[in-house]
């Protein structure tokens, strides 16, 4: 074997070995700190965490400038200190999950932002059952549970003309990862009696807010089983509560999107969210001539059911004015539908969603308008 000699034959003395190795630890000292500056953005100083606590827990880095704002509606926290909605980034994702600090917040009538103990948490299931239970979380904990990845939508994420981006167009929904005891589980555990059609879920808030699912959505954990029902929401209307007890197909293209601006002609990645109550999404087209022709975009990872969905395309913009859209489509071949068609399904004026709500969730499709110097802009 081959080996390199020394330029010297001098030997080290101990002193001078005991010198080297302090400066290891030294600088091993000096590159743990440097890897907790790197990771913090700064060195911890007094009145802010520890190396201890950021060992424990950490922070997001200092290069992630992504947050959560309220709707321009109310302030969050109000002149009462409360909390009302709170909307998610949506412009700066790049998945489909959305970081647990940056979920929407949606709240009702002042009400806070839940502080929930779980050693005082309770779950009462009870009336047209054979024994109704309250469980605590020692007792959820002992049932199996099952992992899986959902949206949340609040009834109130609507675009409106006023609306400048994605954040406040679309920003009350988020996706996550979520573990729990499957619901069927515990309805079963109680023993539902025959006749039983309906659960009235109930929260703990000050308001009392309560929302209405039928029975048959409870008992398949493999099908969509979110509404909300609070103060009127369900309309006596039988087409306009169908459109709010299962959320249609839906998607929005994030970028570009507005408030945004291409800096010029050129080939971009436009891309997107797509989800649906109905299961999973099967198709998402865009449309870049204001709907009047519709191209297939590519759907990015796994489609899971209920769940947020990444779609995007090669887009070559030529520097002339246009208007983006995209619509998707889930697997009960449901189609998300413009404003245009709703307001024909309803026979109302198609300028009716300009000073009003759309009747049930609101799933219609989100025009975004490219100008001449790359600005984009709300285009309902």
């Amino acid at each position: 074997m081959n080996s390199t000699k020394p330029t010297s034959s001098k030997q080290p003395t101990d002193s001078t070995k005991a010198s080297r190795r302090k400066f290891l630890k030294t600088g091993a000292a000096a590159a743990a700190l440097g890897a907790v500056q790197t990771a913090a953005g700064q060195t911890p100083v007094a009145g802010t965490k520890s190396l201890k606590d950021l060992i424990a827990y950490g922070e997001r880095s200092p290069y992630v400038t992504s947050i959560r704002v309220p709707v321009e509606e109310r302030p969050s926290p109000d002149e009462f200190g409360l909390t009302f909605h709170v909307l998610t980034p949506l412009q700066d994702s790049v998945g489909i999950i959305t970081p647990s600090s940056l979920h929407f917040i949606g709240t009702h009538r002042g009400s806070i932002v839940p502080d929930i103990d779980p050693k005082q948490h309770r779950l009462m299931i009870h009336g047209m059952v054979d024994r109704p239970l309250e469980f605590t979380m020692e007792d959820l904990k002992r049932f199996p549970s099952v992992s899986r990845i959902h949206f949340v939508e609040c009834l109130g994420n609507r675009s409106k003309p006023g609306d400048k981006t994605v954040q406040e167009t679309h920003g009350l929904t988020s996706c996550s990862e979520w573990t729990g005891v499957p619901l069927s589980l515990l309805l079963k555990e109680c023993g539902v009696q025959k006749g039983a059609s309906w659960i009235v879920s109930e929260g703990s808030e000050e308001v009392k807010g309560a929302g209405s699912i039928r029975l048959a959505k409870a008992m398949d954990v493999d099908r969509y089983y979110m509404t909300y029902n609070d103060y009127g929401h369900i309309s006596k209307d039988k087409d306009v509560a169908a459109l709010t007890f299962q959320w249609g197909p839906k998607s929005v293209i994030i970028f570009p999107s507005g408030g945004q601006k291409l800096p010029g002609p050129g080939i971009y990645q436009l891309t997107g969210l797509a989800w649906s109550g109905g299961g999973a999404v099967r198709r998402v087209e865009v449309s870049t001539d204001d709907g009047q022709t519709w191209k297939d975009a590519e759907i990015r990872g796994m489609a899971h059911p209920k769940a947020h969905t990444r779609f995007g395309m090669d887009w070559k913009w030529d520097g002339r004015e246009c208007v983006l859209q995209s619509r998707c489509t889930d697997e009960l071949g449901q189609v998300q539908p413009s404003r245009a068609e709703l307001a024909k399904f309803f026979k109302v004026s198609p300028d009716y969603y300009k000073t009003h709500g759309t009747q049930g969730s609101d799933n219609t499709i989100q025009p975004w308008r490219v100008a001449s110097d790359g600005s984009v802009s709300n285009a309902i």
